[in-house]
């Protein structure tokens, strides 16, 4: 029997927000699965799941599933402390395996919580793992609750009926996008209802609360005590019997009623006991403001929350805001109230959150709730985005992330929310320090800058530098429609020098500037321009203008209106001042419209128009041009249809799977492929790689020439020294090319004998490609990110030319053809200077299979094919490097709790 893969433990959510443990059952979980099996079952669950009322069956299935270990049998169980609420298992059919026996059974008392549906998503993910392709199960016909969890689950499920039993079929490998839906819905509903306790309580305590002025733990207590909050709150100080004129208790049990929330402000070493008392009260959610808790302290907290189903902000967070009427809670000890508003706002560092909330504040922007996510162990950006999608407050989501837990699932997340509400970040952790001494072009590609690009762009976030433009871009988002995807900008200034500085931010930001026609000039004073960017010139009055722009309005060339006005002494009253025009007219129009005023003294703030909406108002137009350039960019975000995965048909995943397999089996550390079996496993998902012949040493060269010259290939050769461990071999001086007699191969394998000694291992004979454009093509598997897919120009200059595109595995369709248009060299493929176009086609047919080869297989950390070469008639791929690692299995939508690194087991 094959080797199949283990099951993992996990901790995950029900859908009433209950935290649960799933881990595989164990020899010594047998009195948990017998009792499972008899006192928490009625007499009908029984029957209906042992086909019978049998007193030997729960005994029976406690034996086998917690027998000896055994390699065809996967059984998985969802805890509660010591309480064994439901199992799932399946029995291996085949060898390989492509059919389990599935079954499973969940206590009476957790019907109706998603026990099963969860346990099932699990098993699932290892059966795959496995190579499992159908689950399959006997049931009864009048079993409508497990019938309903195989309806619910978003596979496709196979009936046969025949006298009263009903014979289940699950195919494992199809309909992935519909069960991820399914698994995504659930994740989002149970996570609103774990959440609920931490952003709408019905009661708090501030555990912690001293006596002295300015503590943190006082200045929380206080602050939600002023802000008007709904609910009672409490505090909880075993030394202090009243603090503030309010009654003091000596703990969490002590008070009159169990808090929603608790929040903590209490030393380091006192966070595991105070979370410990709070989750065994029955509080739900935490906020934890204490820092520097050590790793002993962070696993005592992290128990105590999964333990009592408590969700958790922080540690070393700076609170937490809802401004809500119905909650209006301030639990944070950073600044001022947030106004209430339509934001929201989660950031990671308190110094950004206190600086963002600052911003808004003197711009106008009200918050919905504000959660500083500190070392976020638990509680996440992916988290607050779905609370925001969903509570009917938010029309606008800004975040400021320094790590990421699970990047691919925060960008299903992302892209959905982002339809409908704008999703703004600071870009953090830039570097363009690289991955200095890669071993590769690719990985060399793959800075941590390259990689979260990748991962912003393909969720449809607005991605800025600084916490300026982050705001500059809120301001526009908020209150202006969005423009056309073309991004056609009319620059309208009252001075020409100023027109150009706008103009040229413009086209710095990626926006074009239409000609307009020439008849607009006739609303002009005499001498005005109506080129693009138009001056008016000074002498330009408020009716004037206000004319003017309504003309450029209703112009369909444009799509964006950018006013620059400066201060003159013809305007130096207030019926003279060319503003009005700006504020007398209506906020919102066809177009938005954006104001640069060189006398304002702040980068950006609202100006309020006749009609009562607000005008944004920058103080530079390279932030009024940025800013229009992200709504643009989010205009074309939103036209674009969701674009289908990209095909790769044809693949022998179980080739790769064996030769993945039978190379981490001889190297259990991981290395690089040889040739011939890089040549193989590229061939396994159909990449073009040329014609690859091995030779160990100079006459097996001359014949392996002279066969490529006999079966047709081009009459010179290429030849290229190979040993374990080698890097560029263009650098190194490994490779020879023309090679056009049998003298030159052989001259050419001497050569390298004597250069590399001991180390040869041999030599790859190819025939040599016909000429065309040379690309690289990647794949780097990040341990955070997942797989990166990398294109770019490739050859010896790959790396000084940096002409890179790249995309987070799976890539869409829409990927294939976006990846291409973004390189420089992108002329160059479809034909220039009279050379012909390549096949685009090919290209795109390389990096899909890739993104399937990457996505397939996490243990193949790095590849890199350089170079492809393109012609008319296809591509090839001349040279290859594989690079395998054992990493587990990791499916990143499976429905789990995240584990921070500084809380896991030593």
């Amino acid at each position: 029997m094959s080797t199949v893969h283990p099951l993992g433990g996990a901790e995950a959510l029900l859908a009433d927000g209950t935290t649960v443990e799933l881990r595989p059952l164990r020899p010594d979980d047998h009195p948990a699965v017998l009792d499972l099996h008899t006192a928490g079952m009625s007499e009908e669950s029984r029957r209906l799941r042992f086909f019978g009322v049998s007193r030997n069956a729960p005994r029976q299935a406690a034996d086998r599933l917690c027998g000896p270990p055994r390699t065809d049998l996967l059984a998985l169980g969802a805890w509660v402390g010591e309480e064994l609420l439901g199992e799932a298992d399946c029995e291996l059919l085949d060898d390989p395996p492509e059919t389990a026996e599935l079954a499973l059974a969940v206590a009476d008392r957790w019907h109706h919580r998603g026990v099963a549906t969860l346990l099932l998503e699990h098993l699932v993910h290892a059966a795959r793992a496995a190579g499992v392709r159908f689950f399959e199960a006997d049931t009864l016909g009048g079993n409508h609750a497990v019938h309903q969890v195989f309806a619910d689950l978003g596979l496709p499920v196979e009936r046969r009926y025949a006298q009263g039993e009903v014979r289940v079929r699950v195919p494992l490998d199809e309909g992935d996008e519909r069960y991820r839906s399914a698994v995504d819905e659930r994740g989002r509903t149970a996570d609103l209802a774990s959440l609920a306790a931490l952003l709408r309580p019905a009661s708090v305590a501030v555990v912690g609360v001293s006596r002295r002025e300015g503590s943190v733990g006082r200045t929380v207590f206080g602050k939600i005590r002023r802000g008007g909050f709904a609910g009672a709150v409490w505090a909880v100080n075993p030394h202090a019997g009243e603090i503030d004129g309010e009654t003091s208790y000596p703990s969490v049990r002590a008070l009159p009623a169990v808090p929603d929330l608790a929040v903590l402000a209490v030393p380091a070493g006192a966070v595991p006991g105070a979370a410990e008392e709070c989750g065994a009260a029955g509080v739900r959610a935490l906020v934890v403001l204490t820092s520097g808790l050590g790793a002993e302290e962070a696993r005592g907290l992290m128990r105590a929350c999964r333990r009592h189903s408590m969700r958790l902000v922080g540690p070393n967070s700076l609170g937490m805001a809802q401004t809500d009427p119905a909650v209006r809670l301030n639990a944070e000890f950073g600044g001022a109230f947030p106004r209430p508003g339509s934001a929201g706002v989660a950031v990671q560092s308190g110094g950004v959150g206190i600086a963002l909330l600052s911003r808004l504040a003197w711009l106008g922007i009200g918050v919905s709730s504000f959660v500083s996510l500190g070392d976020k162990y638990d509680v996440s950006g992916n988290d607050l985005l779905r609370w925001w999608e969903a509570d009917g407050r938010t029309d606008l989501a800004l975040l400021h992330l320094e790590s990421f837990g699970n990047p691919r699932a925060f960008a299903r997340t992302a892209r959905r929310v982002t339809r409908s509400v704008p999703v703004l970040t600071v870009d953090a952790g830039r570097s363009t320090a690289g991955r200095r001494g890669a071993a590769s072009h690719t990985a060399a590609a793959a800075t941590p800058t390259v990689t979260r690009e990748a991962l912003f762009r393909q969720a449809g976030i607005t991605a800025t530098r600084s916490i300026d433009e982050l705001v500059e871009a809120a301001a526009l988002l908020r209150s202006q429609p969005l423009p056309a995807p073309r991004g056609a900008v009319a620059v309208v200034s009252n001075a020409g020098g100023i027109g150009i500085l706008a103009a040229d931010a413009c086209a710095e930001a990626g926006l074009e500037l239409p000609e307009l026609p020439p008849e607009l000039g006739e609303l002009l004073p005499p001498g005005a321009s109506v080129r693009n960017p138009v001056d008016t010139t000074a002498a330009i009055g408020p009716n004037e203008l206000t004319f003017f722009l309504r003309a450029l309005e209703r112009e369909e060339a444009v799509d964006a209106i950018l006013v620059c006005l400066v201060p003159t002494a013809l305007g130096s009253t207030p019926a003279q001042d060319p503003v009005r025009a700006l504020l007398e007219g209506p906020a919102r129009r066809r177009v938005p419209i954006a104001a640069v005023l060189l006398d304002q003294q702040v980068p950006v703030r609202y100006r309020t128009c006749a009609d009562g909406g607000m005008l944004p108002a920058y103080s530079d137009s390279v932030a009024a041009a940025r800013a229009l350039g992200h709504a643009r960019d989010r205009a074309r975000r939103l036209a674009e249809a969701p674009s289908p995965p990209a095909d790769a048909p044809d693949c022998d995943r179980r080739a790769a799977r064996s030769l993945i397999d039978g190379h981490l089996t001889a190297h259990p550390d991981g290395g690089w492929l040889d040739p011939l079996s890089t040549a193989d496993l590229l061939a396994a998902y159909g990449l073009p790689l040329t014609t690859t012949v091995w030779a160990r040493d100079e006459h097996t060269a001359v014949t392996a020439a002279r066969g490529l010259r006999r079966f047709g290939h081009e009459h010179e050769v290429a030849l290229k020294a190979y040993w374990p461990g080698q890097l560029h071999k263009s650098a190194l001086g490994a490779v020879r090319t023309g090679l056009g007699t049998d003298g030159e191969v052989r001259d050419a394998y001497r050569e390298f004998a004597e250069r590399f000694g001991p180390q040869l291992a041999g030599a790859v004979v190819q025939p040599m490609a016909a000429p065309g454009v040379e690309l690289l093509a990647g794949i780097v598997q990040d341990r955070v990110f997942g797989p990166l897919v990398v294109l770019g120009a490739g050859g010896t200059a790959a790396d000084v030319l940096a002409d890179r595109s790249a995309r987070l595995a799976p890539l869409s369709e829409r990927d294939l053809t976006t990846m291409v248009d973004e390189l420089r060299s992108a002329p160059l493929l479809s034909g220039h200077a009279g050379a012909p176009a390549v096949d685009l086609t090919a290209v795109r047919s390389v990096l899909a299979r890739l993104s399937r080869l990457a996505d397939d297989f996490p243990e193949l950390v790095e590849a890199d094919v350089n170079p492809v070469i393109l012609r008319p008639d296809g591509a090839v791929c001349v040279d290859a490097r594989v690079r395998l690692e054992r990493r587990p299995s990791f499916d990143p939508y499976l429905r789990r709790l995240r584990r921070p690194a500084a809380a896991e087991a030593e």
